[in-house]
């Protein structure tokens, strides 16, 4: 079935940044980000041009996006780019505030089950239910995962070291 290239190019200008930012967030490395995004798309088109354009583009190319993800995260391919990742410049969105930089390193520390919980239900929007398809993990594993991981930022933002502690002012 032939692809509209300019029905697809549309898709992929207005979808590449949101799926950019989300590989950021997910592996904290802008190059692995821009890789998965460039994946994610690549599959979507050959998808659209084997059966036509998916019924919801988007969230065909961000499950994608997940499932390569998590491919690398089995073959260890994150734990040998794990020095990359750890860049103090790797911020997720460009131009953000410093507080908004300040959780996201924290995001990035956890472990990236719960890193992954928290991106899609929290920076996605995803619904328990979504994040558990799209992760393949039963929605109770997805509920302890979000918990766990929401009481990590909590302690790590709340601690003596946070931005308030570092500018002087009383948290």
């Amino acid at each position: 079935m032939p692809v509209d290239d300019h029905e697809f190019g549309a898709f992929f200008i207005s979808y590449y940044g949101r799926l950019y930012a989300l590989g950021v967030l997910l592996t904290g490395d802008r190059g692995q980000a821009e890789e998965l995004a460039q994946d994610a798309l690549v599959r979507t088109y050959r998808r659209w041009a084997l059966v036509g354009q998916p019924d919801d583009p988007a969230s065909f190319a961000r499950r994608v996006l997940i499932n390569r993800h998590r491919s690398l995260l089995r073959r260890g391919v994150v734990e040998a780019r794990q020095l990359l990742r750890l860049r103090p410049d790797a911020q997720p969105v460009v131009d953000q505030p410093e507080d908004a930089m300040v959780m996201w390193t924290a995001v990035r520390q956890l472990p990236s089950r719960q890193r992954a919980v928290i991106v899609l239900r929290y920076y996605e929007d995803l619904s328990e239910v979504e994040v558990a398809r799209l992760l393949g993990l039963p929605l109770g594993t997805v509920k302890s995962l979000g918990r766990r991981g929401l009481g990590r930022l909590r302690q790590r933002l709340t601690a003596p070291t946070t931005l308030a502690a570092r500018q002087g002012r009383r948290p």
